[in-house]
């Protein structure tokens, strides 16, 4: 019998012991720093397919989309906002998909923004882009979607080196990051958008490879993004892996462990 209580108590330690440790998670996960892998490369090369990193929830405050499995939706509007700043990179819920996007934060309420033979304009005023060399990567399947990447210069075989041309953009708080260039696209000339109150435009790094806001939610772009759909701030790779796996370790990129996002 003594046996069979010890039996019985070791369980239910287990199963308390298990149950804690899904409550530490959610709560780390609700309240703190949510995982998010990077699957497409609309970010390169701040971003690269296999990056892994912890969003801040912490920044921007909590709303109904800071809970997994639709948890806060008793949340109405914003807990603790703060406001985003121009540049942040950010981790979003598409206000019609309700997929997590991650782009850079380019407009701000009341903004215009507009892009003009690749450049951008933000209020009529030119974000001046700097030449920064070449970005080169192989031209094969990325990540575990294996989806290859696009590259300006054409017909790369298998194996071979994928280029971009890389600028430095300068934001008008002083935000310098990198964009890549692949081809002339529709997008690289677009009307203006005037940024509604409560709402952000987004768009990513690698321009001519991005679902953003240069594109309407009608259109299966992402359009302007409300406010409480933010869900928090990338500020660091944590790991980084090349290959379809995480396990497949002679694919990872140690070089980028711990990498500050800017």
């Amino acid at each position: 019998m003594a046996e069979t209580a010890e039996k019985r108590d070791g369980i239910l330690e287990t199963i308390k012991t298990v149950v804690y440790a899904l409550l530490i998670a959610g709560i780390f996960r609700t309240l703190l720093f949510q995982p998010f892998w990077i699957p497409s490369g609309s970010m390169k090369d701040t971003l690269l397919v296999g990056d892994f990193l912890f969003v801040n929830k912490m920044a921007y405050g909590y709303s109904q989309y800071s809970c997994p499995f639709a948890m806060c939706s008793f949340i109405d509007g914003r807990w603790l906002g703060s406001e985003p700043e121009r540049g942040d990179v950010v981790v979003f819920r598409h206000p019609v998909t309700k997929s997590d996007f991650i782009k850079r934060l380019i407009g701000l309420p009341g903004d215009s923004v507009q892009v003009k033979g690749g450049v951008l304009y933000i209020n009529g005023t030119m974000a001046p882009q700097e030449p920064n060399g070449v970005f080169i990567e192989a031209f094969e399947k990325q990540g575990p979607v294996g989806n290859l990447p696009q590259c300006e210069n054409g017909g790369v075989p298998l194996g071979g080196e994928c280029r971009k041309s890389r600028f430095t953009e300068v934001l008008p708080n002083g935000v310098r990051h990198d964009i890549l260039n692949i081809r002339e696209s529709r997008l690289d000339d677009t009307p203006v958008y005037t940024v509604p109150e409560g709402h952000y435009f987004f768009m990513g790094d690698n321009r001519d490879n991005s679902t953003d806001s240069r594109v309407s939610q009608n259109a299966m772009g992402v359009g302007f993004v409300p406010y409480e759909n933010l869900i928090g701030r990338a500020d660091r790779v944590i790991f980084s892996s090349a290959g379809r796996s995480m396990l497949f370790f002679w694919t990872w990129r140690a070089d980028r462990f711990f990498e500050k996002i800017v």
